[in-house]
């Protein structure tokens, strides 16, 4: 089975695969990553809740959606764990003062048209010469004429915000000056227009009283964001040091890694099985790790210790996924794992040759 570490949590390929429909990107390899990503945080705030013994209490938005086991572990663990300070009053007035290009009442018209079918352009034409001369005429002929809703109250399309209307007949009203008719027809997809613009209302700057809860709520989501991002790397750090903290399973449950490096560091009894084990299985191995830690002065088992902690600290993900896959079969893929990297670390790099003759 296929594998990748990422994170310190070791997630089948499948079900990163399953995940990436979830994380539209760029390229496929981006789209991978940040599946990937995904599945290896839920996993540690699941594993986080289940150590806090959190039991699910799904709850309901707005719209009647019921959230899944897993959305409500997360959202009661943030809620446990997380506090961030609520703002300040004079936060919030600072947000405000900042950001004097924000916090407008949009831009606002009335318009009034009659609406003639596509095919009687020549009677729209005809209504427009009519009431460019007799302006007073155009509720009632909007009464009689207008194919629209609008007929029933003169034509009025009422008080209305860019993108409203189609853009054909809305950039037109917004070219004319406030009371004209437009000189022609305006034609769209629903027939022929005649237009009047009635009234342009200019934006305005909202008052901070108007916008300070809304102001005080964006800031308090802010704050929800960045300390739960910042709990996030938190686990993904202590996952890390452990080089791999989690595995999850074929169905996305959370299960203990199949190797632990971390624990090894940490086990004295682990440590010194390792080198008569080495010295069966791979002699060779066992003396240079034998003689590189006479060099250092140390026991043989905390130079081995020492060289995966040094491992643990600076191996990338890439790194251990390669060493999951090298363990995977092994009898003992914990002990597979440390020859691993003990062979990785004591095996000086092939030397490489040109084949070019200098001049």
């Amino acid at each position: 089975m296929d594998v990748f570490v990422i994170d310190g949590v070791e997630i089948p390929e499948k079900l990163i695969r399953e995940e990436m429909p979830n994380h539209p990107a760029p390229t496929s390899a981006e789209a991978h990553k940040q599946a990937a990503h995904a599945l290896a945080v839920k996993a540690l705030l699941l594993n986080r809740a289940s150590a806090l013994g959190l039991e699910p209490a799904p709850e309901s938005d707005d719209s009647g959606r019921i959230e899944t086991t897993e959305e409500a572990l997360i959202r009661q663990l943030f809620a446990r764990e997380l506090t961030p300070a609520a703002p300040t009053e004079a936060e919030c007035r600072r947000f405000f003062d900042a950001r004097p290009q924000h916090f407008f009442t949009p831009e606002l018209y009335e318009a009034s048209h009659i609406l003639i079918q596509e095919s009687a352009r020549d009677v729209a034409f005809d209504l427009v010469k009519q009431l460019l001369g007799e302006p007073t005429a155009f509720e009632g002929l909007a009464r009689a004429l207008s194919q629209c809703p609008s007929a029933e109250v003169g034509g009025s399309l009422g008080q209305l915000q860019i993108g409203d209307l189609v853009a054909e007949v809305e950039e037109t009203l917004l070219s004319m000056p406030v009371g004209a008719i437009y000189p022609e027809p305006v034609a769209s997809r629903f027939g022929w227009h005649i237009l009047r613009l009635d009234r342009r209302v200019a934006r305005q700057r909202l008052p901070y009283e108007a916008v300070r809860d809304r102001i005080r709520m964006h800031l308090e989501s802010r704050a929800w964001i960045a300390a739960s991002a910042r709990y996030v790397e938190t686990l993904v750090e202590a996952a890390r040091s452990q080089g791999i903290a989690l595995r999850m399973g074929e169905a996305g449950q959370v299960e203990r890694p199949s190797l632990s490096l971390g624990a090894m560091i940490d086990d004295d009894t682990l440590a010194g099985r390792i080198a008569p084990w080495l010295a069966a299985v791979d002699p060779e191995l066992a003396d240079k790790v034998a003689a590189a830690a006479d060099l250092k002065g140390a026991s043989v088992a905390d130079f081995i210790r020492h060289e995966v902690r040094d491992f643990l600290d600076n191996a990338d993900d890439e790194s251990f996924t390669q060493l999951v896959s090298a363990a995977q079969g092994a009898e003992d893929p914990l002990l597979a794992s440390v020859t691993c990297v003990l062979k990785k670390r004591l095996t000086p790099a092939r030397k490489t040759f040109s084949l070019i003759r200098k001049a």
